[in-house]
């Protein structure tokens, strides 16, 4: 399984407009992802319901992960993003 522990860029977390563009992102990559805070449990990186319910904050630690081919490309797609706090899924 692939991952990538990234820091969250984006100052108030993955809450509503981040959560809302990460969500999208995460749907078009094209792979099943899953997102989880260090050492908690992964939930569906496309669904808003369960970005939310991590509680994620900005400055802390998330970890990718994806076991689908094309995986690699795809984390280190949405790990740029989360990291920087992009507004956009960065181009492959």
């Amino acid at each position: 399984m692939a991952e990538r522990r990234v820091t969250i860029g984006w100052p108030e977390g993955l809450h509503a407009r981040p959560a809302s563009v990460f969500v999208r992102a995460a749907a078009a990559v094209g792979v099943p992802v899953t997102i989880a805070k260090a050492g908690g449990n992964p939930v569906n990186a496309a669904s808003m319901l369960g970005l939310l319910a991590l509680g994620a904050e900005g400055g802390e630690e998330v970890v990718l992960a994806s076991d689908a081919d094309g995986a690699d490309a795809a984390l280190d797609r949405l790990a740029k993003m989360v990291e920087q706090g992009l507004d956009e899924l960065p181009a492959a």
